[in-house]
C-alpha cells in the first residue's frame, strides 16, 4: 500500500483532494452535468469518452489566490463556455478543410485563443461574479505571452510569435506592436481582421476570421507552431462526435448520424452509452450491431425456432449449481461470487465484485498461548482505561430533578420556612452505564502489512478487549483486492471479518490473530462499505477506524485512490459516522505522507512513529472518542 516515494517527484505533484473535488463540484454544477469527472493535464481539456474534464497545470507554483482564481476560470471557460457555446460541426468542418495546410496548427489555435477571448466575454457578460477570476487569468496569461514573445522572434519561431502578440493586442487593445519588428509580415492587415473578433457571435464567426488571417500569413510563415498553446478540442473528432454503426443496424436504430452541435451534446451521447451498455464497449470502440450480419463466410443467419445443439457454460453471477464440473487446476479461472459493486459505491468501483465471509480461525497451540501472551502484556492498558472510562461515567455530573417530596435531602432549606407544603428533596438522574456508541474498524489487509502484521494484530486485539469490557458493538474487518485476478472486466475484494456486530461481547482473539495479508486495496470502496454496516445501527454515536500503512492502490485506481477516498470519507462524515484513520508505519512519517492523510481524512489523522507505537496510538484515539461520547451521552 505505501507508494510514496517516487522516481520522479515533479510528476508526484497533485490538486489538493478535497480543493478537487470542489472544484469537480463547481464544474458539474455550471454544465448541469453530475457525471463529469475533473482533472489536472498541461492544457485545458475535454475527454468526452470518459466524461473528464481538465484544467491546466498552467497556475501551479502561483500564489495561493492566483492559482485558486486562475483554475476556477479554466473550469468557467470548459463549463460555461465552451460546453454549448463552442460550434463543433463549423469546428470539425474546418479541421477537415485544414488538415493538409502547412499551417494547420497555427490556423486551428487561432480559433480557438479567438474563442477564448469571445468565450470569456460572453460569460463574464451574463456572470460578473466571474470577472475578478477572468481578470486574474487574462493578467496571467498576457505576461506568459509578453514573455514568449521575444524569445520565439530570437528562435525564428514567427508562427509561436505571431500568436503571442494576437493574444497581447486582442486583450491589451490594438495599438501595443511596440518596436516589434515583423518584416515582411504586414501587422496592421492582420489587426485590421482582428478588429472584427470583438464582433464575433458564434464559432463560425472566428473561423472566418481566422482564416483571413491565414490568407495573409500562409506566403510568409515558412513553419508552423512550434509549441502547442491549445488542445481543448483535441479529443472532439469526427469519431467521437459521430457513433459508428454495424451495416445491419436499423435505420430507427441508428437516429441521427450527423456531429453533435455542442460538446455538452457530445458528452451527454457517451454518457448515456455508458450508462446503457456496462462492458465490452468501455474497452473497444464504441459501436452498435443489435441485428447486424456476421462478415464470416460461414455465417448463418438466425433463426428463433432453430432447435438447441450444443450448449455452452461461461461465468454467471447466479447459481452454477447445473454447470457441467470444470478443472480448476487453471488459476486464472475464477468464478464471479459474492455481490456486484455497482454505482451504489463510487464510480471507480462499478466493476468490483466483492464478497463478506468471516476469517478462518487458525486454532492451535501456538495460536492460543500467543493470544494469552499479548493479553497478558495488554492487561494493564486495557484495565486502565476501562476503569478511566467507567469512571468518567459515574463521575459525570447529572441534573437533579428538585422540589420532590421524597428523595436526598436538598441545601436549600428555607423551602421548609417560606412556603406551605415545603418539598425540600431531589433526585439524581442515574448516569447511564451503557455508552451509546458503535463503532467500525477496518485493516488494511495489502502485501506491504506483513512487515508489521504482529503489532497491527495487538493494536485490532487491544480494540477489542476494551470494547467488550465496555459492552461496545463493534465490527472488526479486514480488505484487500485480489490483484492476481482483477482486470477491466472485474475487481474482486474481500472483506474478512474477524468480529461482527451481531457477536456483541463474544471473544474473537483467535480470529484476529488469524489476520493475514494479501494484495491490494481499495480504501474508497472499504469506506463505503463499512459505512453501510454502520448505518444501519440506532446508537447515537457511530465511529469508523481505518488502520493502513499508506495510500490506496488497486487495479485502475493509482491515479484516483486519493480523491476517490477523500470522497468517501466526505459522505460518511455526512451520514454522521466519524471516520478517523491511524497510519501505521516502521518509521517516522514524513511531511509528505502527514499530507496525503491529512488531504484524505482532514484532522482526523494520526500516525505512529514506530511499530511499537500501534497499541499506544488505539489506546489514546480509544480514549478520546469514549471521552466524547461520555460527554455528550
Amino acid at each position: 500500500m505505501v507508494k510514496m516515494n517516487r522516481f520522479i517527484q515533479f510528476n508526484d505533484e497533485t490538486v489538493d483532494a478535497k480543493t478537487l473535488l470542489l472544484y469537480e463540484r463547481v464544474g458539474r454544477a455550471l454544465s448541469n452535468a453530475p457525471y463529469i469527472e475533473l482533472t489536472e493535464r498541461k492544457l485545458l481539456e475535454f475527454q468526452p469518452i470518459e466524461g473528464i474534464i481538465s484544467m491546466s497545470v498552467f497556475w501551479r507554483h502561483r500564489t495561493e489566490e492566483v492559482t485558486h482564481l486562475g483554475r476556477l476560470s479554466d473550469i468557467y471557460l470548459l463549463t460555461a463556455g465552451y460546453w454549448n457555446r463552442f460550434n463543433v460541426k463549423n469546428w470539425l468542418r474546418f479541421v477537415d478543410n485544414i488538415s493538409s495546410h502547412p499551417l494547420r496548427k497555427f490556423a486551428s489555435e487561432l480559433v480557438l485563443l479567438l474563442e477564448e477571448f469571445r468565450l470569456t466575454d460572453e460569460i463574464m457578460k451574463e456572470r460578473p461574479g466571474t470577472t475578478k477570476a477572468f481578470t486574474v487569468r487574462q493578467k496571467a496569461y498576457r505576461q506568459f505571452h509578453q514573455n514568449s514573445l521575444p524569445s520565439n522572434l530570437q528562435k525564428g519561431f514567427l508562427a509561436d510569435a505571431l500568436i503571442n502578440q494576437l493574444y497581447i493586442s486582442i486583450n491589451e487593445g490594438m495599438f501595443t506592436l511596440g518596436t516589434t519588428d515583423w518584416g515582411s509580415i504586414d501587422f496592421n492587415l492582420i489587426q485590421l481582421q482582428l478588429q472584427a473578433a470583438y464582433d464575433a457571435k458564434s464559432t463560425k464567426d472566428n473561423i472566418n476570421i481566422a482564416q483571413r488571417i491565414l490568407l495573409i500569413v500562409e506566403s510568409i510563415l515558412e513553419k508552423d507552431l512550434m509549441q502547442q498553446y491549445y488542445s481543448v478540442t483535441e479529443s472532439i473528432t469526427e469519431q467521437v462526435a459521430t457513433f459508428h454503426y454495424h451495416e445491419g443496424m436499423m435505420d430507427a436504430e441508428k437516429g441521427d448520424n450527423d456531429p453533435k452541435e455542442t460538446i455538452e451534446e457530445v458528452f451527454r451521447s457517451w454518457h448515456s452509452e455508458n450508462e446503457e451498455e456496462q462492458g465490452i464497449h468501455l474497452e473497444y470502440e464504441l459501436e452498435h450491431g443489435r441485428s447486424g450480419i456476421s462478415s464470416s463466410a460461414n455465417s448463418t443467419a438466425g433463426d428463433e425456432e432453430a432447435e438447441v445443439n450444443e450448449i455452452g457454460f461461461g461465468k454467471s453471477e447466479g447459481s452454477d449449481a447445473d454447470q457441467h464440473d470444470v478443472d480448476d487446476s487453471d488459476k486464472h479461472e475464477r468464478k464471479e461470487q459474492g455481490w456486484k459493486s455497482g454505482k451504489s459505491y463510487g464510480k471507480e468501483h462499478v466493476n468490483v465484485i466483492y464478497e463478506e465471509k468471516s476469517i478462518e480461525v487458525n486454532d492451535t497451540a501456538e495460536n492460543r498461548n500467543l493470544l494469552i501472551q499479548w493479553r497478558e502484556a495488554q492487561k494493564p492498558f486495557v484495565r486502565s482505561l476501562v476503569e478511566e472510562i467507567k469512571k468518567r461515567i459515574e463521575q459525570k455530573v447529572e441534573l437533579k430533578r428538585e422540589g420532590l417530596s421524597k428523595g436526598r435531602l436538598s441545601n436549600k432549606l428555607t423551602t421548609m420556612i417560606i412556603d406551605e407544603r415545603p418539598k425540600p428533596f431531589y433526585r439524581k438522574n442515574a448516569p447511564s452505564v451503557q455508552l451509546d456508541a458503535v463503532f467500525g474498524l477496518l485493516v488494511d489487509g495489502s502485501a506491504s502489512m506483513i512487515d508489521k502484521l504482529d503489532e497491527t494484530k495487538k493494536a485490532v486485539l487491544l480494540f477489542h478487549d476494551v470494547l467488550r469490557e465496555l459492552g461496545i458493538q463493534h465490527e472488526i474487518a479486514s480488505y484487500y483486492e485480489d490483484a492476481y485476478h482483477a482486470s477491466k472486466r472485474v475487481q474482486p475484494n474481500v472483506f474478512g471479518r474477524m468480529h461482527q456486530f451481531t457477536d456483541r461481547r463474544k471473544d474473537n482473539g483467535l480470529s484476529i490473530l488469524s489476520f493475514e495479508t494479501n494484495e491490494d486495496n481499495r480504501d474508497g470502496f472499504a469506506i463505503r462499505w463499512m459505512a453501510d454496516q454502520l448505518a444501519t445501527r440506532q446508537e447515537k454515536h457511530k465511529f469508523l477506524l481505518v488502520f493502513s500503512d499508506g495510500e490506496p492502490s488497486a487495479f485502475g485506481y493509482d491515479r484516483n485512490g486519493v480523491v476517490d477516498t477523500t470522497e468517501a470519507v466526505l459522505e460518511t462524515e455526512k451520514k454522521g459516522i466519524s471516520v478517523i484513520h491511524l497510519f501505521l508505519s516502521t518509521e517516522q512519517p514524513t511531511e509528505e505522507q502527514k499530507q496525503l492523510f491529512s488531504m484524505m481524512f482532514g484532522n482526523k489523522t494520526a500516525s505512529s512513529n514506530s511499530v511499537e507505537s500501534f497499541t499506544d496510538q488505539t489506546v489514546r484515539i480509544l480514549r478520546k472518542l469514549l471521552a466524547i461520547v461520555i460527554a455528550q451521552n
